[in-house]
This record gives structure tokens, sequence and C-alpha cells, in this order.
């Protein structure tokens, strides 16, 4: 337990610094896995094997919104029942998360392979990129089950008082992922198929390094019979608060579609692989701020349900000011350098060109986009569920989705182009979200008030630190 109370006794920065440079090394690794596939397959295959696997990104998406709506809820859960001191309770959220990700994986596994073709044309895939995306995802899904698994069980282990254990679970499944790359695709020549094997095998071999980690008698939270049983309160309250991570992923996955279908209609299939390239940035930026985030939720969690305001409104404070720097760079070095950035990933100068402006676009707000994540992920670390999802969605759906059938049409109406209209709408949506996100926070304020008291999440009759 030594390794949890330090979160209401040691210094904020010293804590934030402890969970969040491993959670952030965790995301940006995790970014690893999408963006070695694309350096390696825009090097050694071909601008269409880079637009065939932009086209899978939003199934991608979907699947790690299924981790995110278990590990996400499970792992802020846990944080906060561990601040009451409930050792019980937070075995019980282990084992009821493990089955929520048995369920939810196998779903969506099977359904993948039913719906495979209609799902990848939904997204935008033509004849000349479905080829590529189907040979990827056929040989990734099994593996997305992994996925599910590493994402829920990383996330516990983080926020059960390991972060750096958690880290270099992520870590090693990136580096093998590279080895894997460079052997399947280089020596072996097995193009898209080469990038798919690499990160299945990569993600097996976390998940079971995981799963070990709460097999282990020095974990004190440790998977126990009792855990197994299923409780539908533990079960509602992981789901209510994984809800906003889901479904933000869950959005992302359709709106990438819509911009994938108005990319072709604008550009062609070279936009969309330019917006896979750029995405890919934009992504590893948001990791990054994602990563913070991630450190900051078990201090935040552990603090709210323990009562300490003044520590949490501290932890809040911090992780937005280091948001919106990493916002700030981020977007500096977009407006500045976005050939440079875009070269690592490919020397065709059609896509290059197509690129530039996107990058611009597409990074112009971050430190907005920083702004708004960073509240999100605050009211999801201390059990806010349905502020954590309004601010979420308000971007993709309450904004995007509608916008970007209006401004491009309005672009060529005036004599423009269509394609810049596709840019410019994502540079609109990123303010109105911020704007949104900031009404929202004012309307919080009374949970860093002293003497505001935590709701409890559970029966009358199961209350108490035992059981």
């Amino acid at each position: 337990m030594d390794k949890i109370t330090e979160l209401e006794t040691k210094s904020i920065g010293k804590l934030l610094w402890q969970y969040a440079l491993p959670a952030v090394i965790t995301q940006v690794v995790a970014s690893v896995y999408n963006i070695v596939d694309r350096v390696f397959l825009g090097q050694y295959v071909g601008a269409l094997a880079i637009a065939g696997l932009a086209i899978t990104l939003p199934v991608m998406n979907i699947i790690h919104a299924l981790g995110s709506l278990v590990g996400v809820g499970a792992s802020s859960r846990m944080s906060i029942v561990l601040g009451r001191k409930d050792v019980r309770w937070a075995e019980k959220i282990l084992g009821n998360s493990m089955l929520l990700t048995f369920f939810f994986g196998f779903l969506f596994v099977t359904g993948g392979y039913i719906f495979m073709d209609r799902i990848l044309e939904l997204f935008g895939a033509s004849q000349d990129t479905i080829g590529y995306a189907r040979e990827y995802m056929q040989i990734v899904l099994p593996g997305m089950f992994f996925t599910t698994v590493t994402f829920n069980l990383t996330g516990l282990i983080r926020a059960s008082g390991y972060p750096t254990k958690s880290m270099w679970i992520m870590a090693g499944g990136a580096i093998l992922n590279i080895f894997l790359d460079a052997l399947l695709i280089m020596v072996l020549d097995l193009g898209i198929a080469g990038a798919a094997w690499a990160t299945t095998i990569s993600m097996m071999t976390t998940a079971v390094v995981a799963v070990a980690h709460f097999l282990s008698p020095r974990s004190f939270i440790r998977f126990k019979r009792h855990a197994w049983a299923p409780k539908l309160y533990i079960f509602r309250n992981v789901l209510l608060i994984g809800m906003s991570p889901f479904l933000m992923n869950f959005a992302a996955s359709f709106v990438v579609a819509l911009l994938n279908r108005q990319l072709i209609r604008y550009g062609g299939d070279l936009a969309v692989g330019a917006y896979g390239i750029v995405n890919t940035y934009a992504s590893f930026l948001v990791m990054f701020i994602l990563g913070l985030c991630q450190g900051m939720q078990p201090i935040a969690g552990y603090n709210y349900g323990a009562g300490h305001n003044h520590r949490l409104r501290e932890v809040f404070t911090l992780t937005m000011k280091v948001s919106l720097l990493v916002g700030t760079v981020g977007s500096l070095l977009a407006m500045v350098l976005p050939r440079i950035i875009l070269r690592a990933f490919t020397d065709s100068t059609a896509l290059l060109d197509l690129g530039v402006p996107a990058m611009r676009y597409l990074n112009v707000m971050m430190p907005l986009i920083a702004f708004t994540i960073t509240n999100s992920q605050f009211f999801q670390s201390i059990d806010k569920p349905w502020i954590a999802i309004t601010t979420s969605l308000s971007r993709q759906v309450l904004f995007l989705i509608p916008l970007m059938f209006v401004i491009p049409a309005l672009m060529v109406n005036a004599g423009g182009d269509g394609l810049t209209g596709v840019w410019v709408t994502c540079t609109v949506c990123d303010v109105l979200g911020a704007v949104l996100a900031a009404v929202l926070l004012s309307t919080q304020t009374k949970v860093f008030r002293p003497g505001y008291v935590a709701p409890q999440r559970r029966p009358r009759k199961e209350a108490g630190p035992k059981e």
C-alpha cells in the first residue's frame, strides 16, 4: 500500500512527474505501432499501401475504444476506491473488468470478420486500396483481442501504483514491433502483411506480460476468486466512466470515415494518404497529452476519493499548464517544419504537396485541443462521466459532422478549393470544442472547494471498507 498512500502525502509536482512520465512514454510508444507501420510501408511498399493502412485506422480506433471503455473506466474507479483504502473492492474491479474485456473483445473480433468488406468500404476504401486494407485487417483482427486486454491491464497496473512497470510493458511491445517490422517488411518482403503480423505478435506478447503482473504474489492487487463474481454495479460504474473515451474513439472512427469520403471526393486516394500521415503526427501529440492526463488520473482519482480537494485543484492546474505547453510546441513545429515532418513518412512529391497545408490546418489549434482533452480527462478521472462525454464529443459530433458538409461546399460554390475546405473545417471545430469545454469547466468548480465529498457508487448493502 505504500505505493498508493504516497498519492496523498508526496508533493503534486513530484507525483505528476513520477506518474506522467511513464504514462507519456506509454502513450508515445503506443502511437509507435501505427507510426512505424506507416514509415516502413511508405519507404518499402508505396503510397497506396499507406492509403490502405489509413483506411483501417477507424477500425483500429474502434478497437482502441473498446479497450478504453473498460480500461479507463476500471482504472479511474480503482484509483477512487483505493483513496478510500478498499483493496477488496479494487480486486473486484480487476476481475469484473476482465469479464467485460473478454465479452467486448470477442464481440468485435467476430463482427469484424463477418462484415469486413462492408466496414472497409464504409470507411472509404476504393478498388485500389481495399486489397491492402483487407490483407492487413485479416491478420490484425485476432490480435486486437489482446490489444483490449493490454489496454485494460496496463491502466490498472498504473492505477495500483506501478506506473513504470506499465510503461515498460508497452515499451517492450513497441520495440518488438519495430524489430518485427524491419524483419518482415525489409528482409522477408511481406509488405502490408508483415506490418500486420508485427503488430499482432507484439500485442499478444504485451498482453501475456500484463496478465502475469496480476498473477504475481508481489502485486497487492491480484486476481482472486471472489473478484470474478459478476457485479452489476461495477459493470455500470466502469462503463459509465469509460463511456467518454469510448464514444470519443468510436465517434473518431466515423469522423475519419466521413473525412475519408470527403477527401476522396475533393482530392482522391492520395488525399486520404496525406491525411493518414498528418493525422499520425497529430495523434502523436494527442498521445503525449493523453499520457500526461493518464499520469494525472490516479493522483486526481485517489485524492478525490480521499477528500483532499486542494490537492485535486493543484494536480489539475499543473497538468493543464504542461498540456498547453506541449500543444503549443507541437503546433509551432507543424507550422514551421511541415515538409520535414512529412518526409519521415514518404518521398512522394504528390503526398508532400497535399500534406503541407493539411499539416498546418490540422495542428494550428493544438493548444486548444490540449485544453479540451485535459478537461475531458480530468472529469473522467473524478467520476463525472457526463461532463467528460460532452466535452470529448463536442468537437467531433456536435460540430465536425455537420460542418464537414457545409464548409467545403461553401468554398467550392465561392470558387475555392473543396479540399482546403475540409482542412478549414477541422480548424474551426477545434476552436468551437474548446469554447464549450471552457463553459462546462466553469460549471464544475465545486469539486475543488474544501468540504466537497465525492458520492459513493455502490449498493448500501456492500458499503464500507470490508465486505
